[in-house]
């Protein structure tokens, strides 16, 4: 796996123009930046949010992976075709991903950026950034065959990220945006899916318990770290129903595309297990002022996926793209996607469209933001 160093490109967003155009700037964006406020029962003091901060896979990469050598990136077309501009970002979506919709809807910012993009702004830092990067997940193998960063090394972008931040605003400032900011981490599905099924080589280590067991405990690690590098407040999501992704389908074969329930079950093992991980960090951490909450997104994408005319779909079970292993990412640069977006759940063979993220935010923010103001 390719250095640190080699993936941030030396650096190279850094360059000397770019930190001395966002010093210029500094002071007066500093003084003008204002939190987002989310209106409900707490206080408006209790409820401020700085900035949001993800960490995870290609559901919330943003583009991180532009400029790397590897098979998990999407930053040409189809991906984008419905992204303002229609500009393929890197977003594994035909429009706007999860980080986006929680940014925008948590009132701090229309679009969360990559931090490893080309055109960082300071209010781009003030208010948050994506850390996130397809193919990458809890067990460091994973994100080594995708040639991405891994778990790891996200968190060494977030050290990158508050040295940088504290350079330009001072160590107060700094300290106040992490504090006051909600943080997301969205990982475990390429873990279950490609390193365990697809390519099984954990297969090989572990059965489907243990090796649950061994990601809850990555996963819990991950999170204490982010605690204890300043993340206060921070939403745990767990992994979809993997085994109703197009491609899983498909490869388990059912001649009438039901979900695929090897999957599913290995999914429906990690949330339950992970959860109440979470529940005990939660309470060993709140002494500090911590708030630490798992996010279901299996059975809000699942109820999606069995109610399809309640929420205006037609196809459940094929990808706008394709629906096989290889109707993602860099297999399908340039090629063309169904004619009629809106009706599918599924933009290709592994992600959503921005309409079944956007039902689904909603979803998580309604039943979950209260337990992280």
């Amino acid at each position: 796996m390719a250095s640190l160093t080699t993936c941030l490109g030396g650096h190279s967003s850094w360059r000397r123009p770019v930190l001395l155009h966002l010093v210029v700037a500094a002071a007066a964006a500093a003084a003008a930046f204002q939190p987002g406020v989310i209106h409900g029962a707490a206080s408006a003091e209790d409820q401020k949010i700085s900035a949001i901060f993800m960490f995870g896979d290609s559901i919330v990469d943003p583009g991180n992976n532009n400029n790397r050598f590897t098979e998990a990136k999407a930053n040409f077309p189809p991906y984008g075709q419905d992204f303002p501009g229609g500009v393929a970002t890197g977003r594994f979506s035909n429009g706007l991903v999860p980080g986006d919709l929680l940014a925008s809807k948590l009132g701090v910012k229309e679009l969360l950026p990559p931090f490893l993009g080309d055109d960082l702004e300071l209010k781009d830092l003030l208010t948050g950034v994506a850390f996130a990067c397809g193919g990458s997940g809890y067990d460091l193998l994973t994100s080594k065959l995708a040639t991405t960063l891994s778990s790891t090394d996200q968190l060494d972008l977030f050290r990158d990220y508050k040295e940088k931040l504290r350079a330009l605003v001072g160590e107060e400032k700094m300290t106040r945006v992490i504090s006051e900011a909600v943080y997301f981490t969205v990982m475990g599905a390429n873990d279950i899916l490609n390193n365990y099924f697809i390519v099984p080589l954990r297969r090989h280590e572990y059965d489907l318990p243990s090796y649950v067991d061994f990601l809850v405990s990555s996963a819990i690690n991950f999170t204490k770290t982010l605690n204890d590098m300043g993340a206060k407040r921070i939403g745990f999501v767990g992994v979809p129903p993997l085994g109703c992704c197009p491609s899983q389908i498909t490869l388990g074969g059912s001649p009438s595309r039901q979900c695929e329930p090897l999957r599913n079950r290995a999914s429906r093992l990690f949330n339950s297990r992970i959860s109440q991980e979470i529940e005990i960090l939660n309470a060993e951490r709140s002494a500090s002022g911590s708030k630490i909450a798992y996010f279901d997104i299996y059975y809000n994408l699942l109820d999606l996926i069995q109610n399809p005319a309640l929420y205006g779909f037609k196809d459940v079970s094929e990808g706008c793209c394709g629906s096989t292993v290889l109707n993602a990412a860099v297999f399908i640069a340039y090629h063309s996607a169904c004619p009629n977006v809106i009706d599918y759940i599924f933009w290709d063979g592994f992600h959503p469209t921005e309409k079944a993220y956007n039902i689904v935010v909603d979803k998580l923010i309604q039943q979950n933001m209260k337990y992280l103001m």
